[in-house]
């Protein structure tokens, strides 16, 4: 995957660097998550990193389970999810 985006917006009167600063537009991807459906009741969610940045930690928005899926060296590529 690119840490770049492949385009930029023009907008009349905002001008930035050719190179954006990270401050400007923080690591170009946002928060970092995966797409989780939860087969218990068919609900589709996203999850969010945990502040430790060592898992995804979700609840199921329905029956309120809770899932935890920990990042592991080498990681994968994959962004959704089944949780059974």
């Amino acid at each position: 995957m690119e840490d770049q985006p492949d385009y930029y917006v023009d907008i009349d009167g905002v001008e930035l660097p050719e190179q954006p600063a990270e401050s400007v537009l923080g690591e170009g991807r946002g928060k970092r998550w995966i797409g989780v459906r939860f087969d218990c009741c068919g609900a589709y969610v996203r999850i969010y990193r945990n502040r430790r940045g060592d898992a995804y930690d979700g609840i199921c928005p329905r029956c309120l389970r809770k899932v935890h899926v920990a990042i592991g060296e080498g990681g994968t590529d994959a962004r959704f999810f089944h949780a059974e």
